[in-house]
């Protein structure tokens, strides 16, 4: 029985990893949304809905069972120690649900996590490659402004501070997609899907 490579995909906010993922998709790569996931897990799982509203309160989640979205960010965005709590109580989980995810792909060469924290949960470490898309930040301050008209300037820098810098990501990740836009970025995707399948 063939198990496939466990490969992360990543890349700071505003990078265009969710745009570069789907080529991979379109390729006929199984991917698994690590984050959309972890949002689905904190209504779906017992166990984690028990441990945030121990760790939060019981006003975590609403009277219909969903969960209090404001209420948490409120709680987590600005306390570093608070956003360690929830994060150490949603990544296992992640972890836990991507490996039974993974498990069911046994026929093909490769599967991907697209994952924003790759790095900085260092869930990198449980994979066997990362890919990484990067762009400039005053790019991809840019391109979160334009995209996401709830947030401003400082929201998104704030963001970009508790992610890993450039430096960094290029040490950790084994592939590197340029997405400035000075570069054609499918292309680079066909080369990395031919290196992953092994041509």
């Amino acid at each position: 029985m063939n198990k496939p490579r466990l490969i992360g995909i990543t890349g700071g906010i505003g990078s265009g990893k969710s745009t570069v993922t789907k080529m991979f998709q379109l390729l006929g790569v199984p991917v698994y949304y690590a984050d959309d996931r972890g949002k689905q897990l904190m209504i779906e799982s017992d166990t984690l809905r028990q441990g945030i509203a121990e760790a939060f309160g019981a006003e975590s989640y609403l009277p219909n069972g969903e969960l209090n979205r404001s209420y948490l960010a409120s709680r987590v965005f600005s306390n570093p120690q608070e956003l360690a709590i929830l994060n150490s109580l949603v990544h296992p989980a992640v972890a836990q649900d991507f490996d039974q995810w993974a498990a069911g792909y046994q026929s093909v060469p490769y599967v991907l996590k697209e994952a924003a924290l790759l790095f900085e949960t260092e869930s990198y470490k449980q994979l066997d490659q990362t890919i990484c898309v990067m762009a400039p930040r005053a790019v991809r301050l840019e391109r979160v402004l334009l995209r996401d008209e709830q947030r401003n300037r400082q929201q998104v820098e704030d963001i970009m501070e508790r992610q890993v810098g450039d430096a960094q990501r290029k040490k950790l990740a084994d592939y590197l997609i340029d997405n400035s836009g000075n570069a054609l970025v499918i292309p680079q995707v066909l080369q990395i899907h031919k290196s992953l399948l092994g041509l």
